[in-house]
């Protein structure tokens, strides 16, 4: 079957509202890309979307989703929104099929063992109480930057332990967000786009090379230096052998997974931590709660890694954000005949899935687009399904680095909500803007005294 040809029994799949000649329903995903993506439900299980000539099947409800990333997921490889992730992550995590990922993902995990996060919670704390010193009384926030700026100084130093990584973090500053910016708009693209030097595609090839061309010369400097003694990741990933083949990784495959990561957490803990500041000062009796939970574990030391567990009411609140504001959208493509809510799906078709639209579905959460910690408590948390809460996706493709992010977002939260109160500026109220995440537009807040 060829792309953009269904086959008949799919030209029976209802196809979504709004698709214009050429263009399909690509001016709707640039321009609206979360309501469009929710709309969906209306239509049905599976709908059609078509990103110019080329029709992806969407998949609303949790049991399909389940479907394609858990029962079926054999069937399936990366799509075509990680073919566009392509030119900043390789053949990393995130893009690679097969052999390729199981064996990168064993010699990953170790990564990500309890007494690595440990090590890296302590570069989390410090910057997190380096954030919270930057601050002065009655100082207005650009709160989304100073999140972004927060995760990547930590991705960044968790990374690199060496000087020779800080060309690499002045790299990762400055380009990084542009690639986010800009990716969402690449994956739902038509293809002969590609083509067009329109300001996405320069800004984000120019911002990919960079980071490739940066990270490229850390990782030779370092090998060629036995650099691979410290507690860093890129220490970690080179010395890496595979218990089976005793086999490491090239320097190529070393950068194309330190790219995943930076793409993987940088997003993804920004926006959450940013989101969680705006909620709680809209709900100040859950903060109360929080800042007395924090104050009762913590104390006045440092926030540190075994803490973590303790703040449930953090927890809680995190979930909810995550549930509320999680990422826009992932594909798939089948490699197989697949059977997916009654249709037969041939091998080479793309398949998209949101999970922003699918934890704000009716059906499964009560008062969905409602701020609600509560939900999670453990007397309410048994109502929801397991397939119907996947803020790290699920299966064999779950975010390998879900207990980094938790760490990471849960030590930011304390150690900042302890010291200061963060109010909205007035006159702007954030809007999400889609991205990896549903991010804010900008958070423009003025943080004051918690004892003041």
């Amino acid at each position: 079957m060829s792309v953009g040809t269904p086959s008949a029994e799919l030209r029976s799949v209802p196809v979504a509202p709004g698709a214009v000649p050429l263009l399909g329903h690509a001016l709707r995903l640039w321009r609206e890309p979360l309501g469009f993506l929710s709309s969906l439900r209306d239509s049905g299980d599976l709908v059609r979307v078509d990103l110019g000539t080329m029709p992806m099947y969407v998949a609303t409800s949790a049991e399909l989703i389940h479907e394609v990333t858990v029962r079926q997921a054999r069937s399936f490889e990366k799509g075509r929104f990680f073919d566009r992730l392509r030119p900043l992550a390789g053949n990393g995590l995130a893009n690679s099929d097969g052999e390729v990922h199981r064996r990168h993902r064993r010699l990953i995990q170790p990564m990500f063992h309890p007494q690595r996060i440990a090590a890296y919670a302590e570069a989390m704390s410090t910057n997190a109480r380096a954030l919270a010193d930057s601050w002065s009384p009655g100082q207005e926030v650009e709160l989304e930057q100073a999140m972004a700026q927060y995760a990547i100084e930590t991705l960044a130093t968790t990374l690199f332990s060496t000087d020779m990584g800080l060309p690499a973090v002045v790299a990762i500053r400055e380009n990084l967000p542009v690639v986010l910016k800009n990716l969402l708009v690449r994956a739902a693209s038509p293809k002969f786009l590609d083509r067009f030097p329109i300001r996405s595609n320069r800004e984000f090839d120019a911002a990919a090379a960079t980071l490739r061309r940066v990270i490229d010369e850390v990782v030779a400097e370092t090998r060629s230096s036995g650099g691979t003694g410290h507690n860093d990741l890129l220490s970690v990933l080179l010395a890496a052998r595979d218990d089976e083949t005793g086999d490491g990784l090239s320097d190529v495959e070393v950068r194309d997974e330190l790219s995943t990561l930076l793409f993987a957490g940088a997003e993804t803990t920004a926006a959450t931590l940013s989101w969680t500041f705006y909620e709680l000062s809209q709900h100040p009796a859950v903060e109360e709660e929080l800042v007395a939970e924090i104050k009762a574990v913590v104390g006045d030391r440092p926030v540190g890694v075994a803490d973590v567990p303790r703040l449930e009411s953090v927890r809680r609140v995190l979930d909810e954000v995550i549930r509320l504001h999680g990422v826009t959208m992932l594909m798939r493509r089948t490699t197989a005949p697949v059977e997916l809510g009654g249709y037969r799906l041939p091998p080479g078709t793309e398949v998209g899935f949101s999970l922003y639209a699918m934890h704000r579905d009716p059906s499964l959460y009560e008062n969905a687009d409602r701020f609600d910690p509560d939900r999670w408590l453990p007397e309410r948390r048994g109502t929801i399904t397991r397939q119907a809460y996947i803020p790290f996706g699920a299966g064999n493709r779950k975010c390998i680095g879900d207990a980094f992010v938790w760490t990471e977002a849960t030590i930011a939260l304390a150690t900042v909500l302890a010291r200061w109160r963060l109010s909205p500026a007035p006159g702007h109220v954030p809007k999400e803007v889609a991205s990896a995440v549903a991010h804010a537009d900008t958070m423009p807040m003025v943080v004051t005294p918690r004892d003041a």
